[in-house]
């Protein structure tokens, strides 16, 4: 019943974890959205790339590479901040790091989806393949 809204759901999802996520990327860089103060070293480009890799999984634009690049993000940050303290994520306080990581992984393997730039720009190009195409008279 539910699995027809599925595309729909997925967009949402998708947005929603870009936007989450670039919230973070603000907060460590600019010290906004209650941050302390801005972030240094390593906790600074985590930062960056959260803050530019946000908008674009919100856009669905190079979804799958920044999606990526987000998910080991989250890992690494995982593995350098929480797991020395304890070994459980609910007991160390890296669930949400965790749960990052495996829906950014979601989303590269996944791809953009529906309204998404990414479908956008592969519509707009395989017109003009297709044009290319018809005036080579059908050749490859």
């Amino acid at each position: 019943m539910l699995g027809k809204w599925s595309e729909e759901v997925y967009v949402v999802f998708r947005f929603m974890m870009g936007f989450m996520i670039g919230c973070h990327g603000v907060q460590k860089v600019f010290g906004l959205l209650d941050g302390e103060s801005p972030a240094k070293g390593l906790f600074l480009v985590a930062g960056v790339i959260e803050t530019l890799g946000g908008p674009l999984v919100m856009g669905g634009l190079f979804t799958r590479p920044i999606a990526l690049l987000l998910s080991g993000e989250m890992a690494v940050a995982y593995f350098m901040v929480h797991a020395g303290l304890r070994f459980w994520p609910l007991l160390n306080g890296g669930e949400i790091v965790v749960a990052n990581c495996f829906a950014f992984l979601y989303i590269a393997t996944k791809g953009p989806g529906a309204l998404s730039l990414d479908e956008w720009i592969d519509r707009r190009t395989a017109g003009v393949r297709l044009a290319e195409t018809a005036n080579r008279g059908g050749r490859q």
